[in-house]
C-alpha cells in the first residue's frame, strides 16, 4: 500500500517548484498530539491512530529537517518514534530511525548516526533494500569518523543488496534506495574525507544523463560537484556546472539544497586566479538564490 508518507516523498523529491510544507505538517501534528494527549478518540481505533499519527510526524520531522529546522526537526521525530513503538508500527520507526540517523550525520554528530545506523543493523532483520539504506547511513558514519575505508565497504555492501532489484516485501517507502542514491552517496563520502579528485571522479559519473536519479537531490550532487571543482581551480568545467545550477536554482524548495549551492554562489567572493566569466556566473547564482520564488 502506498502511505501518504511515499506520496510525500513523490511529490516533494520529484517535482519542480515544490513548497515546502514543513509548517503545515508540523501544524497538523500538533492538533493529532493535542487529541491524542486528551483521549479524544474511540479506544477502538487506538493502535490504528496512533500509527497513522506516527506517520504524520514522520512526514513532518523529516519536512523540518529538509528545510534546516532541525531543533523541531528533532522533537517531532521522538514523537514519531514514541508513537511508532506504542502502535507496534515497525516500518515507520525504522524510516524515523533512517531519518535521525541522516539528521546526526548533517548536524556533524557522525559517531552519534553510526550508533544509530548500527542499532538497527544489529538487531533487526531487514530486506535488502532498508538494510541498504542503514549501509548508506553507516558508511557516512563510518567516513565522518575517520573510517573511509570501512565507509566503503559499507556502500559496496549497500549496492550489492539491491544489484537483483526484488522489491518482494519492501516497504512502499523504500524506493528511493537505488543504484542512483549509491552513486551520489560513493562521491560525497571521498569528499567528506577530503579525496577531492577522487570525489570529482565519482560525482562526474553520478549526474551523468541516463544515470539512476530518482529523488530531488539530484541538484545537490551538482552542487558538492561544483564545490570540489573549484577546490582544484577546474574553472572551465566548473563554470559549466555552476550554469547548470542557476537554471536549476528556482524549481529547488529544499533548503539543505539551497544552502549548499549558497555556499557555491559565496565563492565568487574569494576564488583568486579565476576567469572572469566564472565568477560573475557564481555571483549571477548567488543572486538567483536571492529572488522572491513566488514572482512571476
Amino acid at each position: 500500500m502506498v502511505t501518504c508518507a511515499d506520496k510525500h516523498r513523490g511529490h516533494r523529491q520529484n517535482e519542480l517548484g515544490g513548497v515546502s510544507i514543513a509548517e503545515p505538517a508540523g501544524r497538523a501534528f500538533k492538533v493529532v498530539h493535542r487529541r491524542l494527549g486528551a483521549g479524544d478518540y474511540d479506544p477502538r481505533h487506538e493502535r490504528d491512530i496512533q500509527s497513522a499519527a506516527a506517520e504524520l510526524a514522520e512526514v513532518a520531522g523529516w519536512a523540518l529537517w529538509d528545510a534546516e529546522r532541525d531543533d523541531a526537526a528533532q522533537r517531532f521525530n521522538q514523537e514519531a518514534l514514541l508513537l511508532a513503538n506504542l502502535s507496534g508500527d515497525r516500518s515507520i520507526e525504522l524510516l524515523t530511525l533512517q531519518n535521525m540517523a541522516m539528521q546526526s550525520e548533517w548536524s556533524g554528530r557522525y559517531q552519534e548516526a553510526l550508533c544509530i545506523a548500527r542499532s538497527v543493523l544489529n538487531r533487526r532483520r531487514l530486506s535488502p533494500r532498508v538494510q541498504a539504506m542503514f549501509r548508506i547511513r553507516e558508511a557516512k558514519g563510518l567516513v565522518g569518523t575517520g573510517r573511509t575505508s570501512d565507509a566503503i565497504e559499507s556502500l559496496q555492501r549497500a549496492r550489492s543488496l539491491i544489484e537483483d532489484g526484488n522489491d518482494v516485501g519492501e516497504p512502499g517507502w523504500a524506493w528511493w534506495v537505488t543504484q542512483g542514491e549509491i552513486d551520489r552517496q560513493c562521491g560525497h563520502t571521498p569528499q567528506i574525507a577530503g579525496d577531492v579528485e577522487k570525489a570529482i571522479g565519482l560525482l562526474l559519473q553520478s549526474v551523468q544523463p541516463g544515470r539512476d536519479v530518482t529523488t530531488g537531490y539530484s541538484s545537490e550532487r551538482v552542487a558538492r560537484l561544483a564545490q570540489c571543482l573549484l577546490d582544484v581551480n577546474a574553472w572551465r568545467d566548473a563554470e559549466d556546472i555552476v550554469r547548470s545550477l542557476v537554471t536549476a536554482a528556482p524549481g529547488i524548495s529544499s533548503g539543505r539544497t539551497l544552502r549548499l549551492i549558497g555556499h557555491v554562489g559565496k565563492r565568487h567572493e574569494t576564488l583568486t586566479g579565476a576567469p572572469t566569466s566564472l565568477t560573475d556566473t557564481l555571483e549571477h547564482l548567488a543572486e538567483k538564490l536571492d529572488e522572491d520564488p513566488f514572482t512571476l
